[in-house]
């Protein structure tokens, strides 16, 4: 297996994290889920930047995104599979 590009913490998340500088559109990443070391393949459908989540499935508005297994925040915008998650489509429900 070559680096990956994007590492998903529990099998239950539904959200990934961009661990490489200049992920670009069109980029088949290869993802690791860290909690049990499986890998597999997803393509990006925006330049997403380190540090940034991208959705592994499709997140319709209201859904709840999942990292580390837990609740992060809840879908403002819908989200396909491969689009980067951010302030854009994601609000903490914190605040």
């Amino acid at each position: 297996m070559s680096i990956p590009q994007l590492l998903v913490h529990s099998p239950k998340d539904n959200v990934g994290v961009v661990v490489v500088e200049g992920l670009k559109a069109g980029t088949e990443m290869i993802c690791v889920i860290t909690e049990n070391n499986k890998d597999f393949r997803l393509k990006a459908n925006a330049d997403v930047p380190i540090g940034h989540k991208v959705a592994l499935v499709d997140l319709a508005v209201g859904a709840t995104a999942i990292k580390y297994g837990e609740d992060i925040g809840k879908i403002v915008a819908p989200i396909k599979k491969g689009d980067h998650v951010h302030t854009q489509n994601l609000k903490t429900k914190r605040w």
